[in-house]
Order: C-alpha cells, then sequence, then structure tokens
C-alpha cells in the first residue's frame, strides 16, 4: 500500500469509528458506570471483534453474504434483540456508582460480539474494504485492518474516557440515571432504525 492511501484510508476508519454507534454508546456509558480502566475489557474486544469482522470481509465473507442473503436480515434481527437487551440493562441501572456491580461489567467477549451484531461495523466494513483493498491482495487486507485496528481502538477509547470523565463530575445518582436512560433510549432508535430496515 501507498504511504499516500494511509491518509485517507485513516480518515474514513475515524469517521467510521468516532462517529456515534451502539458499540460507541455502550463505551460511554460503561465508562460512566465501572470506569475506564474496567471498561477497556470492551474497547479491546469490541476493535478486536471489528478487525476480526474487517479481516473476514475482505478475504471473502462478503461473497457468501452474496449467496445466502438471507444471513443478513437474521443479523439485523439478532442485532435488535441485543440492542434492546442493553437498552434495558441501561434502563434499569439505578445511576449508583457503587451500584456499579450489579449492572453487568464490561466485558471483552461481549464487546466483540457487539461489534459482530452491530450493523454499523458491517456498513464500514465492506464499502471500506471495497474502496481501499478491492483487487483481495492479502497484505493491502491486512494493512487496511492494522490501520483500522489503532483508530478505531482510539475512537472507541475516547468514548469511554468521556464516560469516565462524567461520571467524575457528575457524582449525582440522578444525573447518571438520566445519562443511561439517554443512552437507551439512543440504542433503542438504533434498534428500531434496523426493525424498519426489515419491512
Amino acid at each position: 500500500m501507498n504511504l499516500h492511501l494511509y491518509l485517507p484510508i485513516s480518515a474514513f476508519a475515524l469517521a467510521a469509528s468516532i462517529s456515534s454507534g451502539p458499540v460507541n454508546i455502550v463505551s460511554l456509558s460503561a465508562g460512566a458506570t465501572h470506569g475506564l480502566r474496567a471498561t477497556m475489557r470492551h474497547v479491546s474486544g469490541a476493535t478486536f471483534g471489528f478487525t476480526l469482522l474487517l479481516l473476514f470481509i475482505g478475504l471473502g465473507l462478503n461473497e457468501l453474504l452474496l449467496v445466502f442473503p438471507n444471513f443478513t436480515v437474521w443479523l439485523q434481527w439478532a442485532g435488535v434483540v441485543f440492542l434492546v437487551y442493553l437498552a434495558w440493562q441501561l434502563l434499569c441501572d439505578s445511576g449508583q456508582l457503587g451500584d456499579a456491580e450489579q449492572m453487568r461489567r464490561p466485558s471483552f467477549v461481549s464487546g466483540a460480539l457487539m461489534q459482530w451484531l452491530n450493523p454499523k461495523a458491517w456498513l464500514a466494513s465492506v464499502p471500506g474494504m471495497g474502496a481501499y483493498a478491492s483487487d483481495g491482495s492479502l497484505s493491502l487486507v491486512v494493512q487496511f485492518a492494522l490501520i483500522y485496528f489503532v483508530v478505531c481502538y482510539f475512537s472507541l477509547a475516547v468514548w469511554a474516557y468521556v464516560g469516565a470523565y462524567l461520571a467524575r463530575h457528575v457524582r449525582n445518582p440522578i444525573y447518571l440515571r438520566w445519562l443511561n436512560r439517554t443512552l437507551a433510549v439512543l440504542l433503542l432508535v438504533s434498534a428500531g432504525f434496523l426493525m424498519l430496515e426489515n419491512f
């Protein structure tokens, strides 16, 4: 890959990674509820999960989706169920920082799984690989995935940091409860858009 492509690839990866989406919303909420250190497990899992998805798409998974188009529909419905589950957890959160243990702690596995159920991840992967690694060269696919890995990790860490920052400065449980409820509504809106695509 030529050096002059690194900048546009990085810009594409940053725009797709740092913009609001389900995984970023969960990073923000987890940062506010569990702190930055614990949330980095989610950040790491989501980054590895997305990079693995990106590699699979670059190596031909998107061709499989053309053969089995119903898989995409099932994936969208699984994403809807997962988003509703996460939204429910946020709605039930008390806002008490001491009660954070009662809420599901961020984990590597759930972060990775989220990316595979995240429509935004699929929407970023397929056109990204098509635009920057369309010849299917293993070297190009790996380089694109490595750039995306760094940018994705940074972007999710920023969301987690903002959540942890908010928790340090907004200690009132009422405010944290309303933050989590707002984030839950955003997740439900994302789920709603997914459902509309299926009709």
